[in-house]
C-alpha cells in the first residue's frame, strides 16, 4: 500500500472516530469529508465500521443474552412504572403551569399595583409641591375675571417670585411663565381701558362738576348772574312818571339737585389703580406722560365753544362748567395722586387755557347786541374767575377780559339808547309841555328837577318852555349811567375808579350817540321851522342838566365832586354845538321858507306903471316873517337876531338876484319902479325891529346895495356916480359898475320894444345918455380889472 492511500485511511479513522464521539454535531466532519472528494473511500469506511460494530454487538449479545433478557423485562416493567409516572408528572406538570400562569398574572398585577401607587405617591408628593403654585394661578385668574387688578398683580407677583421657582423643573412651569406674560400685559390693558372708561366718564360729568362748583361758589360769594339783567330792561322801558317798577325776580340759575363732590359724581379709583399697576409694572412715567396727554385733549375739547354760544347764557354756562369741571377734577386729582398731576403741569395747562377761554369770550360777546345777556355774561365770568381762583389759578387775564367786555357793553348800550332817543324823537310834538293840574306839574318836575320862580307863581294851566323831549331825554340819560353801573358793580373797583368810568362812558353817549341822534333829527326835511327852534330851545335847558347829571353820577358812586376833575361831563360842549347846528338849519329853513314865499312872485318886467304898493307875495312873505319872529321870544337874543338878519340879507339876494337873472332879458322903468316899492316895504319892515336888540341900520344895511342900485337908476344920477366913483364918500358905494351894466342893458332892451320911443326927441336923448353911460360903465369895468 502506497503512501497516499495510508493517509487517506488513517484520515478515515479520524473522521470515524469523531462521529463516534460526537452525538451532535458534525457538520464540521462531514464539511471535511465533503471538501477531499472522498466520499465514496469514506462510505466503504463506514459501512465496513458498521459491519464491524454489529459484529461486536452480536458476540455481546450472544455472551450476555440471559441478562440482556432479564434487563428487558425489566425494561418493559419499568416501562409501564415511566409511563405511569410520566402521566403523573404530566399531570403535575399542567398543574403547575397552571399554577404558575396564575402566579405570574397575579405577580404581574402585584407588580402594577405596585408601580402605580409609587407612582401615585410620587405625584402626590409633586402635587403637594405645586398646590401653592396652583392655588396661586387659580387666585389670579379669579382676581383677573372679578376686574381686582391691582390684587392680581400681588399675586402675580408672588408667583413669578416664590411659587414658580420651585417647580422650575417641571414643562409645565414654562407654560405659566409665559402665561403669567400674558397676564401682565393683560392687567396693564385692562387698567388702561378702565383708565379709558374713567376718562369718558369723567368727560361726561366735567359740566355738572363744574355747575356744581360755580354754584357752592355762588352760594359762599351770595353771587346771582341773572341779578341784574332785569333791570336794564326796566331802564329801557321807562314808566310816564319817569319812576320804574322793581319787582323782585328770581330766577332759578342751577336746578336744584343733591350736594354732591367730584368725588361723589366720578369714582376716581381706576386713576389711583392705573397708577399703582403702573408703578409696579415700571411704566410710571409712560402712564404719567398717556394721562396727560389724554387729558390735555379733553382740554382742548372743553375749550371750544358751542358754535351758538353767544345766543343764550345757556351756552356760556355749558362752556364755563365744562372748563371748571376739568380743573376742579384736576385739582383733586394733584391733590390725591401728586405723582401724576402735580401745580407746575396744572399752571402750565391753565396759562394755555385761560388764553383761549379769553379768546372765545371775547369773539362770542362781540356778536351780542343784548346789554342784559351781556350782564348775565359779566357775572358768569365773575363767577367762573372766583371759583378758579379759590383752587390756586391766576384769573388776572379774565379780570382784563371784563374790562374789554365791559367796553363791548357800553357799546351794546348805546346802540340800544339809540333807538331809545330816536323814539322819544319820533313821539314828541316839539310844542311846549303845558300843564292844568299840580299833579302834571308835580310829575313833569320829578322827572326834570327844572325850577322856575316865575312858572311856579303862574296859575294854571302852566307852560313850560320846553318840550316832552327834555324830560325823557334827561330820564334816559339817567337810565343809561344807572345801566353802566350796573356792569362796573361787584368788579371790585374803587368808588373814584367807578365815577371816572361812568364820566367816561357818559360822555360818549352824549358826544357820540345823543349828539349824533340829535344832528340826524335837526336834519329832518320834514321838520318845520317852528320845530327847529322848539329843538333849539330844548338845548338850551339839556345843557343845564349837565351840573344834575354829574351830581346824580356823584350821587350814585360816592366819589367827591372835587376829585371827579378828570373826567367832567362834555355835555354842555355837546348841547351847545347841537345848538349851534340847529341854528344853522332854523336859518337854513328859514330862507327855504322864504324861498317857497319868493317862488310866489310875477313881476311882469314888461310893466309901464307900478300898481302904487308892494307886491302881494311880498307882503304874505313880511307878515309870516313878522309871526314867526313872534316864536323866537323863548331862543337866545342872537339866535333871533340871526335869523331876522339872514331873513333880510335873503330877501334883498332874491331881489337883486331877479334883477340881474340872466332869465330877465328886458326890465321896463315901470317894472323896476314896482321893485322899488317891494324894497321899500321890506325896509319899512326892517325899520320895525321886528327882532329887538338891533343897533340903528343894522337890519337896512342888508338892502342897501338893493337901496343904492335903484336909487341910482331911478334918479339917473350917473354924473354923481361917475364923478365919486371909488370914493368912501360915494352916495351910490355899493353899486358895481358891472350890476349897473346889466340892469342897463335890460332897461334898453325894454326900450327897444317901445315903438313910439324912436319919435320922441326926448326918448332919442335918453337912448343916446343911456349908451354913453353903458360905454362909461364898461370903461371903469376895465380899469378896475
Amino acid at each position: 500500500m502506497d503512501e497516499s492511500s495510508k493517509e487517506g485511511k488513517g484520515r478515515h479513522d479520524l473522521l470515524l472516530q469523531e462521529i463516534e464521539a460526537i452525538d451532535d454535531y458534525w457538520g464540521p466532519t462531514f464539511r471535511a469529508i465533503f471538501d477531499t472528494d472522498e466520499c465514496d473511500a469514506f462510505a466503504d469506511k463506514l459501512e465496513s465500521r458498521i459491519r464491524s460494530h454489529d459484529r461486536d454487538i452480536e458476540k455481546l449479545c450472544s455472551a450476555h443474552h440471559q441478562g440482556f433478557i432479564e434487563s428487558i423485562r425489566d425494561l418493559l416493567e419499568l416501562k409501564g412504572l415511566a409511563n405511569r409516572i410520566h402521566g403523573e408528572v404530566q399531570t403535575i406538570d399542567s398543574d403547575i403551569c397552571r399554577s404558575v400562569t396564575q402566579l405570574k398574572l397575579k405577580g404581574q398585577e402585584l407588580a402594577d399595583a405596585r408601580r402605580i401607587e409609587r407612582n401615585m405617591k410620587t405625584t402626590i408628593e409633586m402635587l403637594q409641591s405645586c398646590l401653592p403654585v396652583l392655588r396661586a394661578y387659580i387666585k389670579l385668574q379669579q382676581q383677573m375675571k372679578e376686574k381686582r387688578y391691582y390684587p392680581a398683580l400681588k399675586t402675580l407677583e408672588q408667583l413669578e417670585h416664590i411659587h414658580l421657582p420651585s417647580i422650575s423643573h417641571y414643562r409645565f412651569s414654562e407654560h405659566m411663565k409665559r402665561s403669567l406674560a400674558k397676564v401682565r400685559e393683560s392687567i396693564k390693558e385692562a387698567s388702561m381701558i378702565d383708565l379709558k372708561d374713567f376718562l369718558e366718564s369723567i368727560r361726561k360729568y366735567s359740566p355738572k362738576i363744574g355747575e356744581v362748583a360755580m354754584r357752592h361758589t355762588a352760594e359762599q360769594l351770595n353771587i346771582d348772574i341773572s341779578a341784574n339783567s332785569s333791570v336794564i330792561k326796566r331802564l329801557m322801558s321807562p314808566t310816564v312818571s319817569g319812576e320804574f317798577d322793581y319787582e323782585a325776580q328770581s330766577e332759578s340759575v342751577y336746578s336744584v339737585e343733591e350736594d354732591l363732590s367730584a368725588q361723589d359724581l366720578v369714582d376716581f379709583s381706576p386713576v389711583y389703580r392705573c397708577l399703582h399697576i403702573h408703578t409696579v409694572l415700571d411704566a410710571k412715567e409712560t402712564y404719567e406722560n398717556y394721562y396727560r396727554k389724554q387729558r390735555k385733549k379733553q382740554a382742548r375739547l372743553a375749550l371750544q365753544p358751542p358754535t351758538n354760544m353767544h345766543e343764550t347764557i345757556e351756552g356760556y354756562r355749558q362752556y364755563f362748567h365744562g372748563i371748571v369741571g376739568f380743573f376742579v377734577v384736576e385739582d383733586h386729582v394733584m391733590n390725591t395722586a401728586s405723582t401724576l398731576v402735580n401745580r407746575s403741569y396744572l399752571d402750565d395747562v391753565w396759562n394755555i387755557a385761560v388764553s383761549k377761554i379769553a379768546s372765545s369770550v371775547r369773539t362770542h360777546s362781540s356778536y351780542c347786541t343784548d346789554p342784559a345777556l351781556m350782564l348775565k355774561i359779566k357775572n358768569l365770568v365773575m363767577l367762573f374767575s372766583s371759583t378758579l381762583r379759590t383752587y390756586g389759578y391766576s384769573v388776572s387775564q379774565l379780570v382784563e377780559l371784563l374790562q374789554e367786555i365791559r367796553d363791548h357793553y357800553n357799546e351794546v348800550l348805546m346802540q340800544r339808547w339809540v333807538h331809545v332817543f330816536r323814539d322819544i324823537f319820533d313821539e314828541d310834538n316839539y310844542h311846549p309841555i303845558q300843564v292844568t293840574t299840580a299833579a302834571e306839574y308835580q310829575r313833569v318836575i320829578e322827572s326834570f328837577p327844572y325850577r322856575d320862580g316865575h312858572l311856579e307863581a303862574a296859575p294854571f294851566p302852566k307852560r313850560f318852555p320846553f318840550s316832552n323831549l327834555v324830560p325823557k331825554v334827561y330820564r334816559q340819560i339817567r337810565n343809561y349811567i344807572q345801566a353802566c353801573l350796573q356792569f362796573s358793580q361787584d368788579l371790585n373797583l374803587a368808588d373814584q375808579e367807578i365815577d371816572d368810568t361812568l364820566r367816561r362812558y357818559t360822555n360818549l353817549l352824549l358826544t357820540r350817540t345823543l349828539s349824533g341822534c340829535l344832528s340826524t333829527l335837526i336834519r329832518k326835511p320834514s321838520l318845520s321851522l317852528l320845530q327847529l327852534i322848539q329843538i333849539s330851545i330844548n338845548t338850551n335847558y339839556l345843557e343845564e342838566s349837565n351840573g344834575w347829571l354829574e351830581e346824580f353820577i356823584a350821587q350814585l358812586t360816592g366819589a367827591s365832586r372835587e376829585l371827579s376833575h378828570i373826567a367832567r361831563l362834555q355835555g354842555r360842549a355837546v348841547f351847545r354845538d347841537v345848538r349851534d347846528d340847529a341854528e344853522q338849519q332854523i336859518y337854513e329853513a328859514l330862507k327855504r321858507k322864504m324861498d317857497e314865499f319868493m317862488e310866489l312872485a310875477n313881476y311882469d318886467w314888461q310893466l309901464n306903471e307900478p300898481s302904487g304898493q308892494a307886491s302881494s307875495f311880498l307882503m304874505d312873505l313880511i307878515a309870516f316873517l313878522q309871526s314867526t319872529f313872534q316864536a323866537f321870544t323863548n331862543l337866545k337874543e342872537h339866535v333871533a337876531q340871526n335869523a331876522c338878519l339872514t331873513a333880510c340879507r335873503h330877501i334883498a339876494e332874491i331881489l337883486m338876484d331877479l334883477l340881474l337873472s340872466d332869465d330877465v332879458k328886458s326890465i321896463s322903468m315901470g317894472a323896476l319902479q314896482q321893485v322899488n316899492l317891494d324894497v321899500i316895504q321890506c325896509e319899512q319892515f326892517a325899520a320895525s325891529e321886528p327882532v329887538p336888540g338891533f343897533e340903528d341900520g343894522t337890519l337896512l344895511s342888508s338892502f342897501l346895495d338893493l337901496r343904492q342900485l335903484l336909487d341910482l337908476l331911478l334918479s339917473w344920477d350917473w354924473s354923481a356916480y361917475f364923478h365919486d366913483y371909488g370914493q368912501d364918500t360915494s352916495k351910490y358905494l355899493r353899486v358895481s359898475p358891472q350890476r349897473a351894466i346889466i340892469v342897463l342893458e335890460k332897461l334898453r332892451e325894454a326900450d327897444k320894444r317901445t315903438v313910439f320911443s324912436v319919435l320922441k326927441k326926448s326918448e332919442r336923448d335918453k337912448k343916446k345918455l343911456m349908451e354913453t353911460v353903458l360905454r362909461q360903465l364898461r370903461q371903469l369895468l376895465q380899469s378896475s380889472a
